[in-house]
């Protein structure tokens, strides 16, 4: 930044020389200065290039690449054993890809994460979490323990008030406040999943990953789930999901990615995906496809 006195009147001559010469480049820096903060403010919420992740002896994920933009809807579908619980792990950097040239990961044009940062970021709901979370500990607990990346509150933990006030908030916002003191081994499957959701949404992330979603859940429960999903979609939350069950994707679900073997196999918009050859490929077996009030649903 230049700071520059008025000059005298006899210098006009001068000063429209140095304006008319100094412009186009004082021009070109702000405009560059413009450029690179569009590109910060463009970066992806995550972008995988070439990635590969080990799991025991197996190639789990196998040049991998996926690139996913702040707010948008998109789910990965494919069979059991094709990577997806590795790609969920990779994520949430409990996996780490192997060290390859031109292979890389970031999020939110980062390479590197404090961990508890990054749930600041993506949130993850998964069924492994469910397991661990039914217990005697109350719904309040449950959802404030996401501030500590635990299931529960433990006597070293000292929530302060307003980690109380944002779960309130999160279980209002689901529905859920009158779980506040119930214990989540008395709550059913439905009212356990959304207690999860509620604890992921304390951090206020921009993205939530669903890992399974309907896993456990009678038909009520999954219609109540997907009628959270889409509230959470509109409200301008990222929907990543991750599941085998084309039932699962809500009509706000722009984009399909079809994951075999740690590959991908194809990605784009949901109605070109989401075909009968596709997802008989996919899965091994010969389906047909229908569709109604803008979800899809397979017959064998």
């Amino acid at each position: 930044m230049f700071a520059c006195n008025t000059p005298p009147r006899e210098a006009g001559t001068s000063v429209l020389v140095f304006a008319s010469f100094f412009a186009p480049i004082l021009a070109a820096g702000f405009a560059e200065g413009k450029l690179s903060n569009m590109k910060k403010r463009a970066a992806p919420l995550l972008e995988m290039k070439n990635i590969s992740v080990m799991r025991g002896g197996n190639l789990a994920l196998d040049r991998f690449s996926l690139r996913i933009d702040v707010g948008e809807h998109l789910c990965i579908l494919g069979p059991n054993g094709c990577g997806k619980s590795t790609l969920i792990r990779t994520l949430a950097r409990e996996n780490y890809p192997l060290v390859r040239e031109g292979s890389s990961m970031r999020i939110l044009g980062r390479s590197l994460w404090n961990v508890f940062e990054l749930r600041s970021q993506l949130g993850i709901v998964s069924p492994d979490l469910l397991t661990a979370c039914t217990s005697d500990a109350t719904g309040l607990d449950v959802v404030v323990s996401g501030f500590f990346s635990s299931t529960r509150i433990f006597p070293n933990h000292h929530p302060e008030a307003e980690h109380r006030r944002r779960a309130e908030t999160a279980m209002e916002r689901l529905k859920i406040a009158h779980l506040a003191g119930r214990a989540v081994a008395e709550m059913s499957s439905g009212e356990a999943k959304r207690t999860l959701i509620a604890r992921a949404l304390v951090h206020e992330p921009r993205t939530l990953l669903f890992d399974e979603p309907s896993n456990a859940l009678d038909i009520a429960g999954q219609v109540a789930l997907r009628e959270t999903l889409r509230e959470l979609a509109q409200s301008g939350l990222g929907i990543l999901l991750v599941t085998h069950h084309v039932s699962e994707i809500i009509p706000e679900i722009a984009r399909v990615v079809l994951l075999q073997k740690g590959r991908v196999v194809a990605d784009g918009p949901k109605p070109r995906v989401l075909t009968g050859a596709r997802l008989s490929s996919l899965f091994g077996l010969s389906v047909k496809l229908t569709s109604a009030d803008g979800y899809y649903h397979v017959l064998a």
